[in-house]
């Protein structure tokens, strides 16, 4: 069932893991989706040829998102992509950065902390809503670390996190009479780069093991309840946030 046929969506941090994901899954679904990199154009093309093995049809648009300028370049893309029109926008670009505690962190880095994951969803939302119709969708992807407060020296990620979460209730009812529904998830610990990066072996072990799934989650996993959201499927779920973490923790 091609249920984005005929619509372009935007995928912030496309390039890998949870993003790649879902620039496949809504390809595959029938969306043009427009894959936002910052600097990896490798993982960037490597995802562009799983969207066209998967029958779809993708275009790379490099910027940093958290970078005004850079954003409406992105943006601009989207709607040459979509003939001026933009059906979707996942707002998906972030990160971690480092796990520093309140004493090692420095203003500089809160800042880009916050930029990188909250601020870059102000701004491409923002720029986005001029081509978006009566009717589209807003996904943004907060994480568990917004209710529980992260792991040791996650602070400064988590309260950008929460951040998400309560933007994406305060979009849904301004977007509401535009029939634009705004929703995110909130996944926990999932199989990516990111806890490959930043969380040790042993503490992802212990993690799956008392999950009651009794494992990790898969990127793919995370990617369709993004599409599900972003879909008419899901026409009457607005203001929603989607906890994705096997049952480790209730909101």
């Amino acid at each position: 069932m091609l249920e984005f046929q005929g619509k372009t969506a935007l995928v912030t941090g496309g390039a890998r893991d949870i993003g790649r994901a879902t620039s496949v899954r809504l390809a595959a679904l029938g969306a043009t989706v427009v894959v936002n990199y910052r600097s990896n154009r490798g993982a960037a093309e490597e995802t562009l040829r799983a969207i066209e093995a998967a029958g779809g049809h993708g275009v790379l648009a490099q910027g940093d998102i958290a970078v005004a300028v850079d954003v409406a370049r992105i943006v601009e893309a989207a709607g040459r992509a979509g003939n001026g029109r933009l059906d979707v926008l996942v707002n998906l670009a972030g990160g971690l950065v480092a796990r520093k505690t309140i004493a090692e962190m420095d203003e500089a880095f809160w800042d880009q902390v916050i930029a990188l994951n909250l601020k870059s969803v102000f701004l491409a939302t923002k720029a986005a809503l001029p081509l978006m119709p009566d009717g589209g969708a807003i996904v943004n992807v907060s994480s568990q670390a917004a209710r529980d407060g992260g792991g040791p020296g996650a602070s400064a990620y988590a309260t950008a996190k929460a951040g998400v979460s309560n933007f994406t209730r305060a979009m849904a009812k301004e977007l509401g009479p535009r029939r634009i529904r705004v929703n995110c998830v909130s996944p926990g610990m999932i199989a990516t780069q990111f806890h490959d990066t930043f969380t040790k072996p042993e503490v992802r072990q212990r993690v799956a093991g008392m999950t009651p799934l009794g494992r990790e989650g898969r990127a793919e996993e995370v990617a369709e309840a993004i599409a599900f959201l972003a879909s008419e499927r899901a026409s009457f779920i607005n203001g929603e946030s989607l906890e994705i973490n096997g049952g480790i923790f209730f909101a």
